[in-house]
């Protein structure tokens, strides 16, 4: 056993449907995966592959705790999302062979701290501070792919405060989940209990403290949190 200097982090992980953690070890996610939502921030979805930036294990906030309002932000944003939790690993996979890699789904939320990012894109710098802060990435329970199959539409929404804020299908993605995975396995070889977060509808929009936070996606589950 390795004599640590200091005591190792604890292990991350989501509750699973059913019984069980799924243990996380990385955080990706893809950047205007909807072509509305890509409109709605400025760009062409007709032009543009999918990409990736990426989150703290660490950020995530699971079984419905409270999140905490981050620090250097007035324009904390909401973006509703699919999450794919890897259970194989593998690098270079086809379309065709990338949903063998899925152990299961889940509902999360990627939180932005908008005006740090519109600043980082001015600058053209990079977005971390704007996407990988504490407690970004709320997230619901996961959802074995034996239970809920491999959904490739379905309704996407979100509440805020009872208030539909954001409203999508799964099959509106520009990129599907077999693409994402297979891209991204050549950038990476993908490893069990990485998670990504898929890209988020459009309607995203501005929180503040004490909004309740309830999304949900057909055939996978919920969400919920609230901003403190």
């Amino acid at each position: 056993m390795a004599d640590f200097v200091i005591a190792p982090p604890e292990q991350v992980a989501v509750p699973v449907a059913g019984g069980g953690v799924f243990p996380v070890r990385r955080i990706f996610c893809v950047g205007r995966n909807y072509a509305a939502h890509a409109r709605e921030m400025g760009s062409d979805p007709n032009r543009e592959p999918p990409f990736f930036f990426t989150k703290p294990a660490d950020a995530l906030v699971p079984g419905g705790q409270d999140t905490p309002y981050p620090s250097v932000t007035a324009n904390l944003h909401h973006e509703m999302e699919l999450v794919v939790a890897i259970g194989q690993g593998g690098a270079d996979v086809s379309p065709g062979d990338a949903l063998a890699l899925v152990f299961g789904y889940a509902a999360g939320l990627d939180l932005t701290r908008r005006d740090l990012q519109d600043e980082a894109k001015a600058t053209h710098r990079p977005w971390d501070m704007s996407k990988g802060f504490d407690a970004s990435a709320p997230i619901g329970e996961i959802v074995p792919a034996a239970q809920a199959g491999h959904p490739a539409e379905g309704a996407i929404t979100l509440k805020v405060n009872g208030q539909i804020r954001q409203s999508g299908d799964l099959s509106d993605q520009i990129w599907p989940v077999p693409d994402v995975i297979a891209t991204l396995s050549k950038l990476v070889r993908l490893a069990p209990g990485d998670l990504i977060f898929t890209g988020t509808p459009d309607g995203v929009g501005m929180l503040n403290r004490g909004d309740i936070l309830e999304g949900a996606i057909a055939g996978v589950g919920v969400v919920r949190t609230r901003i403190v």
